[in-house]
């Protein structure tokens, strides 16, 4: 979760898409490995203050040794609500958590509420087939909440080499799970100003 500093988020967006197109998204977001050298870019964009949240005491110790966030909260997404007041973050990011198994689609209402009117939402998932069936409650999560008029969808963009297959099964045909990728997807959505 970020919060701007010094600018309106309008300003912080615009620039954002005029350096990098809003559909490069896969190379700006996509921050398992290299999250510390992309943090000089979202501080170059006008995010200064970074917040962490996880589930785990263990990736908050790891999240703490890279010295990036101004403060990270032991919550478990899906099962508590998370510990700041409505509209905090001019943007908010869950990369590599929605998936089976992990942080519920009923979490993503929460990650809504503490996002400001007119803020970002950046979600991401897998697309192999062990994780369709959570994508498609997913995608019926995320297009409720546009139904409703609670945000609008910017970019829906499919990533064919998310990231490394972890098991055999998502392996593809005559590769091995240290070369093979699966594919995910990348959803950018602006909360609305004011809900209609």
């Amino acid at each position: 979760m970020a919060q701007e500093e010094g600018e309106r988020l309008p300003q912080v967006l615009a620039r954002v898409e005029a350096a990098h197109g809003i559909t490069d998204l896969t190379q700006n977001l996509h921050f398992y490995d290299r999250w510390a050298p992309d943090y000089d870019q979202l501080q170059a964009r006008g995010f200064l203050r970074l917040h962490g949240v996880d589930g785990s005491p263990e990736m908050l110790k790891q999240a703490q040794a890279r010295g990036l966030y101004q403060s990270l909260s032991l919550c478990t997404l899906g099962q508590e609500l998370l510990p700041n007041s409505e509209g905090t973050f001019d943007a908010v990011l869950i990369v590599g958590a929605l998936s089976d198994g992990q942080v519920p689609c009923r979490a993503i209402p929460e990650l809504l509420r503490v996002t400001k009117p007119g803020g970002l939402v950046c979600l991401t998932t897998r697309t192999n087939p062990s994780n369709l069936r959570y994508k498609e409650a997913l995608e019926a999560t995320l297009d409720e909440l546009e139904q409703a008029g609670a945000w609008e969808c910017l970019v829906a963009q499919p990533v064919e080499h998310w990231e490394l297959a972890t098991s055999e099964h998502e392996v593809a045909p005559g590769t091995s799970a240290k070369e093979s990728f699966i594919p995910g997807i990348i959803y950018l959505y602006r909360k609305q100003e004011v809900p209609r």
